[in-house]
């Protein structure tokens, strides 16, 4: 498992938004491109880097993300406007995946993998 660095994590966060549009989620907009993509992100995440898909309940929705290496890692925090209160509750790929579909997994997942290996 590759340690997640400050260094890292700046270039997850840049790929990701260089890769999300509106074929990763259909609440995306160039004003709030965070916004829709948290199942979809938490699953390519997952793909990348292994660890846990984890969910919370925030605006009677869910919200996905990560836990790699007991860290959590939320790359769509950004989509909310106020300090989300993290319930942690274990998830996994079939939940997180109802949140998306597989045309936008697929884009989001090739495009990540081509953004971010083309910077290790």
């Amino acid at each position: 498992m590759t340690k997640l660095t400050d260094n890292k994590l700046l270039l997850i966060e840049q790929c990701l938004l260089k890769c999300w549009s509106i074929e990763t989620s259909s609440k995306w907009t160039p004003e709030k491109p965070y916004k829709g993509q948290c199942g979809v992100t938490s699953l390519v995440i997952n793909d990348l880097f292994g660890g846990n898909i984890l969910r919370t309940e925030v605006e009677g929705q869910w919200h996905f993300y990560n836990r790699i290496e007991g860290e959590r890692y939320d790359f769509t925090r950004k989509q909310f406007n106020f300090e989300i209160y993290y319930q942690d509750i274990e998830s996994n790929r079939e939940e997180a995946f109802a949140d998306t579909d597989e045309c936008q997994y697929s884009t989001l997942k090739k495009l990540m993998y081509q953004k971010y290996t083309q910077h290790l």
